[in-house]
């Protein structure tokens, strides 16, 4: 039976490549999507043995959408397929649970490789990542982690998306005073104070891209 796998990137060309690119490869493709919350959908939905995820989705980013994957469809591997080589990616990626990390800029052979790997239960990594961060995640001692809890980082990436809070609450569907509240909260935990630099604190910690 073909290795069952969900393609999740918000560019349709990638998808449309590597959906061909994994075909050829006998493995089957069980659905597309484009941002984090689809994912999360469509994932309950087709039960992948593989997600494969970019960092860089809007609404829910890709390493955000791994924390939730790991607790709402353990079963499901998730590997990161990213253009970004930064040590925070790949640290945050490996304490959101996910299980191989690749770089866009490899050979599609190490895809290949990838999807086996974490078929078997291990983890993954591009060799061009950093060791040092593996090993740091590996010892305990990668840093103190985030103080957000998950809703308050959705809401803080579609914040930095440039969204209102009437459309935070209706793209989360919830209230637009819970939006107000979430929005007071984690700008008290950050002890920041105006939307600009909670912009740069999104983009410093990878929820969006400069």
């Amino acid at each position: 039976m073909p290795t069952r796998i969900l393609l999740a990137d918000d560019h349709a060309l990638v998808r449309q490549g590597l959906k061909a690119l994994l075909e050829k490869q006998g493995f089957q493709i069980v659905a597309e999507v484009s941002d984090g919350q689809e994912t999360l959908r469509s994932v309950e939905k087709t039960e992948p043995d593989v997600a494969i995820i970019d960092i860089n989705m809007p609404v829910l980013n890709g390493i955000d959408t791994a924390r939730e994957l790991k607790k709402s469809s353990p079963k499901t591997k998730v590997v990161i397929l990213t253009q970004h080589d930064e040590d925070q990616y790949v640290t945050e990626s490996l304490r959101a649970g996910v299980r191989g990390y690749v770089l866009k800029s490899q050979a599609a052979d190490e895809l290949m490789h990838a999807i086996q790997e974490v078929c078997r239960g291990s983890i993954y990594l591009s060799p061009n990542t950093s060791r040092a961060v593996v090993d740091a995640y590996l010892s305990k001692t990668q840093g103190s982690a985030d103080p957000l809890s998950g809703r308050e980082r959705q809401v803080l990436q579609l914040v930095g998306e440039g969204r209102s809070t009437k459309d935070i609450a209706a793209q989360l569907g919830i209230s637009v005073k819970t939006a107000e509240s979430h929005r007071a909260r984690l700008m008290k935990k950050l002890d920041i104070h105006e939307t600009a630099s909670l912009v740069r604190y999104a983009i410093r910690h990878g929820l969006i891209q400069a």
